[in-house]
């Protein structure tokens, strides 16, 4: 995967002082609506590469819808119509000659609950790299195995390879979705609250994992977990009824919020 260098803060300063100025996704006046339910209202958002974006509010406000709209997946829900503009890389995802299977490849997504297919751990990692015609199973190893290793699980799975994906943990599992999802070396990895049903062993496990992703990928993070965002993420994106109410740097947002409903939200008011 050819990644795009660009300046990083050294352990210790102050990542305000550094400056990321590229865009992976450019959100731009979007509309989403369910049949008559106005699900995403005028949706701004400018979205930098390497970074954890979290976003974050109740439940309702928006926040699957948003990420499913960045990969073009909330389309496969009935009477769903949208208005505005996603530029992903400069190209807007909407345009008719953009294709969806492009875009999904590019993009990768793991979901709430670990949904690993039931095949092999093996079968699992090389089943996007073999829909992308790679048949060699020289190659298919080594794809296995540096995903794997990518995930931060090889180690614990190299010798069940040919193991049912569902014989290991759960935590193991979102792992191994994980790296199902970086086979096919993506550009952005979207997660929609990936650690909501793993014990605190196993999210603590998937939290130190983004931190290393994010050298190599986007990363957007939907989470109900305040203290999550607050630990993995670059920027902070608040969410309430389809609009987004504040969007700034992390330690902005948690600890000098410019909107009176985003510090109601994060000291427990509502939610």
């Amino acid at each position: 995967m050819t990644t795009v260098s660009i300046p990083k803060a050294k352990k210790g300063s102050n990542l305000n002082e550094v400056e990321n100025t590229n865009s992976v996704y450019l959100t731009k006046q979007l509309n989403l609506w369910y049949g008559e339910k106005h699900a995403l209202k005028n949706i701004d958002l400018d979205i930098k590469e390497n970074e954890v974006t979290a976003i974050i509010g109740p439940s309702g406000c928006g926040k699957s819808t948003y990420i499913k709209t960045l990969n073009r997946m909330v389309e496969l829900v009935p009477s769903v119509k949208t208005s505005g503009e996603i530029l992903y890389r400069d190209r807007n995802i909407f345009d008719a000659d953009y294709s969806v299977e492009e875009l999904r490849t590019r993009v990768g997504m793991v979901f709430q609950k670990p949904n690993p297919f039931p095949k092999s751990i093996y079968d699992n990692i090389a089943y996007g790299p073999r829909i992308h015609g790679i048949k060699n199973k020289k190659i298919l190893d080594e794809i296995v195995e540096k995903s794997l290793r990518g995930a931060a699980i090889w180690d614990e799975v190299k010798d069940r390879l040919t193991e049912n994906a569902y014989s290991v943990s759960g935590g193991q599992q979102q792992r191994i979705c994980i790296a199902r999802a970086l086979a096919i070396e993506p550009d952005v990895i979207l997660m929609d609250e990936p650690t909501s049903a793993l014990d605190p062993i196993s999210t603590l496990k998937i939290e130190e994992l983004v931190q290393e992703l994010k050298q190599d990928y986007s990363i957007i993070i939907v989470t109900h977990n305040m203290q999550q965002a607050a630990r993995i993420s670059d920027k902070t994106a608040f969410f309430l009824n389809g609009e987004v109410i504040e969007y700034d740097q992390t330690d902005t947002i948690f600890s000098n919020p410019s909107d009176k409903r985003t510090e109601d939200y994060i000291s427990g008011r509502f939610g």
